[in-house]
């Protein structure tokens, strides 16, 4: 089974662009395949299953993502600004007098410790005189004093922020983490239902391909048939015992014959391209098909009532459940807009790192003792004087106390959706007993036309044997001959199409209970039935 999966990904298509252009020696080999290869190879490869699948996945990461508004919340950013011109904060107000009363107060100091020091040689001195020494003091230390318009701007400001939020209570997170959860769960049921409509319709598919080439092997035999006829007719007329008509009649019908052959043909290859379509296999690889159209058990589900089938699909049919999920959902929505009206509560922890770092950052230092004598000093990009951390943790506490009636409103149309969702099920109940009942009734006619085409089988083949016989003996014409051959060919035909009828009615029923999985799980569920006529 592996290895005819592995053959078949294989020739899986390639790009237009990169597809080669094959010889016939380079082109792929036929594939055989049996219906459970054929099942399997769906279930890996259709496309229409694969998407349903790419669904759960989404489903899956909704979890995640609902999981995460109760998690920590860790943000970290960073900012530089470039300060080209800053405004100055005072602007318009008393404060700047204030500071430039600061060397007034300078001043008044150095004059008080002039009056009450012991040392003769200081005596106080003039506002004026005291700047002057001290512009005096600076041009002999060497240092040049910046003018600057504003002097509480700074150049460079660098900010790193690292904030955590924990979330500590909130109705709304929980309730979101169980309505995606049950999201995902809706995504399994759909999963479980493709796959056995996947299922039926592969069987419906390879039937049919098997049918289309029974018909084929039918006709062929017509023709191998008429063909012996014609020879036999063609020496009965050189021997004169036979009419000309005879002859051309014959001919005639294995052209008619011949012409049904290479229509039948074509349906056969037909069937097979849409096989190979629901399989998922590139069209141009060629397969064959191993199996026969036969029903060995055509009383399986005969004594199965109404009243099972339909309790069996109650408890089997994954899209009943995924409406059973549906309803609940729509609960779990209702819950999540009810709790918009409860507070949340959070922890938060914000850290912070600020530089303001000038480009000139020399600083001028004045010695205690003496206000005329500086020195100069100049920091490092990374100085301690120009970086500075801060921290700070609390709790955050957020509740709409009155949103206009909106939450009301919203809780109104939830409790709608979910009285829909309830009529949505109580339909696909209804449904699916009108899909066990007329299962049920078809499955019962397909079984009484195989019963009845097969003995008719029977039947046509003992009729044609007998005009076989009497046309060598010469008691009958050719003519009886191809009508008894006719009939055969016909009740062939019709015993395929009921044999044919009764696997898909068969497949149709199992799909309808819910009864059909995938190969390799059959003997996960044991079937209990209580056998009741109908």
């Amino acid at each position: 089974m592996r290895r005819v999966i592995l053959e078949i990904l294989l020739f899986l298509p390639l790009p237009l662009a990169a597809q080669p252009i094959l010889t016939p020696e380079a082109r792929p080999q036929p594939i055989t395949l049996t219906l459970e290869e054929a099942i399997q190879i769906a279930l890996v490869q259709n496309r229409a299953l694969e998407r349903v699948r790419l669904g759960v996945e989404n489903a899956k990461a909704q979890v995640r993502e609902a999981w995460g508004q109760v998690l920590p919340q860790v943000n970290l950013s960073a900012s530089y600004t470039r300060n080209v011109k800053s405004a100055n904060p005072f602007a318009g107000s008393s404060a700047g007098n204030l500071f430039n009363s600061l060397g007034f107060i300078d001043w008044l100091a150095y004059n008080e410790r002039a009056r009450t020091d012991d040392d003769p040689t200081t005596e106080p001195i003039s506002f004026s005189e005291f700047v002057d020494r001290q512009q005096q003091g600076l041009e002999e230390a060497g240092i040049r004093v910046r003018a600057s318009e504003n002097p509480f701007a700074v150049d460079n400001q660098f900010v790193g922020s690292l904030s955590i939020e924990q979330t500590l209570f909130s109705k709304t997170a929980f309730a979101a983490i169980k309505g995606a959860a049950v999201l995902k769960a809706i995504g399994e049921q759909g999963v479980a239902r493709q796959e056995q409509v996947l299922i039926d319709q592969v069987r419906r598919a390879f039937y049919g391909a098997l049918l289309a080439q029974e018909h084929v092997h039918v006709v062929a035999q017509s023709v191998e048939r008429t063909r012996a006829t014609l020879q036999e007719t063609i020496q009965r007329v050189a021997q004169g015992v036979a009419p000309q008509f005879q002859r051309l009649s014959a001919e005639v019908e294995l052209a008619n014959l011949e012409t049904q052959l290479i229509q039948v043909q074509n349906q056969a290859a037909q069937a097979q391209d849409q096989l190979k379509l629901l399989l998922g296999i590139p069209i141009e690889q060629p397969i064959r098909l191993r199996g026969r159209l036969e029903a060995p058990d055509v009383s399986r589900y005969q004594q199965v009532s109404l009243e099972d089938a339909l309790a069996m699909a109650l408890e089997r049919r994954p899209d009943l459940e995924q409406f059973r999920l549906e309803i609940k959902l729509r609960e779990i929505d209702r819950e999540l807009t009810q709790a918009s009206r409860y507070p949340r509560l959070s922890a938060f922890a914000n850290l912070n790192y600020i530089g303001n770092v000038p480009d000139y950052r020399s600083l001028i230092l004045s010695d205690p003792d003496d206000p005329f004598t500086f020195s100069q000093r100049t920091n490092n990009f990374f100085s301690r004087d120009y970086w500075n951390p801060s921290i700070g943790v609390g709790l955050r506490l957020t509740w709409t106390i009155f949103s206009g009636f909106q939450t009301s409103a919203r809780v109104q149309q939830r409790q709608l959706a979910l009285k829909q969702a309830e009529l949505d099920y109580a339909q696909q109940l209804e449904q699916v007993r009108l899909e066990v009942l007329q299962a049920l009734r078809d499955l019962e006619a397909a079984r009484r036309r195989l019963v009845s085409q097969e003995r008719n089988v029977e039947r046509a083949e003992l009729n044609y044997e007998h005009a076989r016989i009497r046309l060598r003996e010469g008691v009958a014409s050719p003519l009886e001959e191809r009508e008894a051959s006719q009939q055969l060919d016909l009740s062939r035909l019709n015993y395929l199409q009921a044999i044919y009828d009764y696997l898909t009615a068969q497949s149709a029923f199992e799909a309808a209970v819910g009864l059909i999985l995938p190969p390799g799980q059959e003997d996960q569920f044991k079937l209990t039935l209580q056998h009741e006529p109908r």
